[in-house]
């Protein structure tokens, strides 16, 4: 057998002695390879990070311009004029949020999955419909020229922003795409963003629902499942709507009226949800010691890192104003040059969604149609086509309860709906002049309170395209081709509802007034009013005001409207002798009434609330469902009025067959609170609000990312106080996006608070500024801070 060469005692030994240089030697290059590739990937992170200091020459400015940073990074920007100021806005914001006013201008236009790919090519179809990149770029058409020149100075900035950095934005990295330039049209689709959010995706699906409900039940029983709720109305104008009559059993009878029919199983009825809103509220200077208004803002929309709003002071000469500069401080949305909510020093203004009615099905069997090949580009895969049915009216979008097509009229849809006209609130000097612009501004129609230096404080509804009705129910799909039938114009300037002469004013996307005025303005989902009522209520227990008791009040999580449910929660469960629902009864006995996130009693009887609302309204739902399939109760339309009346009366009539009796019915829903949460870990007794309500605040890629990598550009998972129907809006990912209190003329004393931070690259010393005291509840100061970085912008 051959058993090779042994090799000499020497050479063995040498060999072994080589074995741990080599191994050294590997592992210093593959150390010096990671060193290597973490350096390049610092470096191509790094490079898009924004210039912060020294000079950098441009094109398309007037004279030189300065943006000064403070160490949260408000960007304070000083020019010569206001086009220079546009023009170096849209510096900062093409250098620190392209890729956001990139998503923004794309979810509008329909046009995401040309970034991202397949996933989104749903969202894609859903917006195509509309048309709004047509729609914006005739509206940019037909601006004044003022305007339009301006927004050819900020889209000028935002690419010189862009330009000047030297890698794209980290997210385009990862996307491996590249970003395209900014357009003046994409402007206005920033503004068309704000349309689909705050008209809910411009979908119209409460007039649909109405309609089908309509179609299902008497009139009578519609009218009584969606009244408004009395009690919690708190409008500044009119009075609380009466109690909506009880439906008798010659009405409906759910208890015979399917004999013959196989129950179906219980309908899903989904929880309420938060939906875009606000709160507003203003004192006049009656009420502080300085003799100026206040004004306070918390604007409630998606939360995400960053968040919506970019914190700015702009600064240029202006004759009319304090000392010849005009300095207005509040937030900018990125993708536009205006000042969205804040001061000018003369003036400070906020806004709420107002729930007006903003669109119409329009019954369209005979109109004659014009087809539009939509072509959706996807990321990595073939293009989509979409036909795009448009009439006069607008898109055929839906089908009546008799089958016939359905063409959605919505001022989102009209040209005329968008314009830079807010921008002359910066100018306005007192609450008149603001009042007299508010008619004119291009964006959807929202609630606006006003507050000036001298004192005075008023309300009006700003937005330039509120339909004039003329001879259709605009509740329900209606028939338009009669003369004389349909949208008869716009709502004259002179003729907007307006209150002044107030001491104290509210807004909470309730109903705000009555008569004439609600007939012009429509229901298109009012808030319940609870939200609205706290806030008028905590301004009533006060006699006086700085801006820091504006906080208290948007800080107020008391659960003042769950309070009569845990009452009915504890009069059920002591009619009950289940002995599994004791530790229910015990945890809720003592009521904390605040949504705080230690709290377990909150959390148990918001879930009994929950259950009930969800076993009340099912046979209803069932109804409707089969004859039309797919319905579910659309979040716009409150049910609070309704499901409380019946639990209290108790209607043999209108409780579902599966319950022997309305107690039965309350016994299942406390008995299920125990069922779904008293399973998990440690029971009920480990169920905390603050466990439910745990921030999700995210970056819109960050879900693609590997969990480490994730924590890097998001913000902390932590419980967070607050919940919906009360002063506090909160949800994981859902809130204040920011909360400002604000004393024109004494800017130096008011607050603004935003989450998410002004930055979303991790390598930035802004990203999650300011969040901390977001979350705590802390006053963060409305200007800006120290000087921490100056860049010179030279023509």
């Amino acid at each position: 057998m051959n058993r090779g060469v042994a090799l000499p005692a020497s050479t063995a030994s040498r060999r072994r002695r080589r074995w741990p240089k080599v191994v050294g030697t590997l592992l210093v290059l593959v150390l010096l390879l990671v060193a290597g590739v973490a350096c390049y990937g610092w470096w191509q992170l790094s490079g898009s990070l924004p210039q912060l200091d020294g000079h950098r020459r441009v094109a398309g400015l007037g004279a030189r311009t300065t943006i000064t940073r403070d160490a949260l990074g408000t960007a304070t920007v000083e020019g010569a004029n206001r086009r220079d100021v546009a023009f170096a806005l849209g510096f900062v914001h093409g250098q620190e949020r392209y890729f956001q006013m990139d998503l923004q201008r794309r979810v509008a236009a329909g046009e995401l999955s040309e970034l991202v790919g397949a996933g989104a090519i749903d969202r894609d179809l859903d917006v195509r419909r509309h048309r709004l990149r047509s729609v914006a770029q005739a509206a940019l058409a037909q601006l004044p020229e003022d305007q339009r020149s301006m927004l050819d100075a900020y889209r000028d900035g935002v690419n010189a922003g862009l330009a000047a950095l030297r890698v794209p934005p980290f997210e385009y990295l990862l996307l491996r795409q590249k970003p395209t330039p900014w357009r003046s049209e994409d402007s206005l689709l920033s503004t068309a963003a704000m349309y689909l959010d705050l008209n809910a995706n411009g979908e119209n699906e409460r007039e649909m629902a109405l309609a089908q409900l309509q179609a299902t039940f008497p009139r009578v029983v519609v009218s009584f499942l969606t009244a408004p709720d009395g009690r919690w109305e708190s409008p500044m104008q009119g009075v609380a709507s009466p109690p909506a009559y009880m439906p008798e059993s010659t009405d409906l009878d759910l208890r015979h009226a399917d004999a013959g029919i196989t129950p179906a199983p219980a309908a899903s009825v989904s929880p309420e949800a938060g939906k875009p809103g606000s709160n507003s509220f203003a004192v006049s200077g009656k009420l502080t010691g300085s003799g100026a208004a206040i004004v306070a803002g918390d604007m409630h929309l998606g939360l995400r890192t960053p968040d919506i709003w970019f914190r700015a002071r702009l600064r240029y000469p202006d004759a009319s104003a304090p000392g010849g500069m005009r300095d207005l401080n509040g937030v900018t949305l990125p993708g536009t040059p205006a000042l969205v909510a804040g001061s000018n020093g003369q003036v400070g203004w906020a806004f709420t969604n107002s729930y007006g009615d903003w669109a119409d099905w329009v019954r369209v069997p005979n109109e004659k149609v014009t087809h539009y090949d939509e072509v959706i580009h996807v990321q990595g895969a073939a293009d989509r086509h979409l036909d795009v049915a448009q009439t006069r009216f607008g898109p055929i979008l839906a089908r009546d309860a008799d089958g016939a097509p359905l063409a959605l009229s919505w001022i989102g849809q009209l040209p005329r709906a968008y314009n830079m006209a807010l921008m002359k609130l910066e100018q306005a000097p007192n609450v008149d002049a603001a009042l007299a612009i508010a008619p004119l501004a291009g964006i959807p129609p929202q609630n606006a309170l006003f507050g000036d230096t001298r004192g005075h404080v008023a309300w009006t509804i700003v937005g330039n395209s509120i339909p004039v009705r003329s001879d259709y129910n605009a509740l329900l799909p209606s028939d338009w081709s009669m003369p004389g039938s349909g949208w008869a114009g716009f709502l004259a300037p002179g003729d907007y509802p307006r209150i002044t002469g107030r001491d104290r004013l509210w807004t909470a996307n309730n109903r705000v007034v009555a008569g004439r005025d609600l007939a012009v303005l429509g229901d298109g989902g009012h808030d319940v009013g609870a939200r609205a009522q706290q806030i008028a209520d905590d301004l009533e227990a006060r006699a006086s005001f700085a801006p820091g008791d504006m906080l208290s009040i948007q800080l107020d999580d008391r659960a003042v409207f769950l309070t009569r449910w845990q009452q009915l929660l504890q009069a059920t469960l002591k009619r009950s002798n289940d002995e599994g629902l004791s530790q229910l009864r015990v945890l809720t006995e003592r009521w904390s009434a605040r949504a705080d996130v230690g709290n377990v009693d909150y959390r148990l009887v918001r879930a009994f609330r929950d259950n009930v609302r969800a076993a009340v309204l099912a046979p209803f739902v069932e109804r409707v469902a089969r004859r039309f399939p797919g319905f579910a109760w659309p979040h716009d339309i409150s049910t609070e009025a309704a499901v409380w009346a019946m639990v209290q009366q108790q209607p043999p009539n209108l409780l579902d067959p599966r319950y022997a009796d309305w107690n039965d019915l309350l016994r299942a829903a406390a008995q299920k609170v125990v069922d779904d949460l008293g399973s998990q870990p440690g029971g009920l007794a480990a169920r905390t609000w603050g466990e439910a309500n745990t921030a999700a605040i995210v970056h819109p890629l960050s879900r693609a990312l590997p969990p480490f990598l994730a924590r890097l550009i998001d913000m902390p998972r932590e419980p967070l106080p607050g919940d919906r129907d009360m002063p506090r809006v909160q949800a994981p990912a859902f809130g204040a996006s920011e909360r400002f209190g604000i004393m024109p003329g004494h800017e130096g004393i008011s607050y603004l608070q935003m989450p998410g931070g002004q930055s979303d690259h991790p390598l930035s010393p802004f990203h999650g500024s300011g969040h901390r005291d977001w979350v705590e509840g802390r006053a963060t100061p409305l200007l800006p801070g120290q000087t921490a970085h100056t860049l010179e912008l030279d023509p």
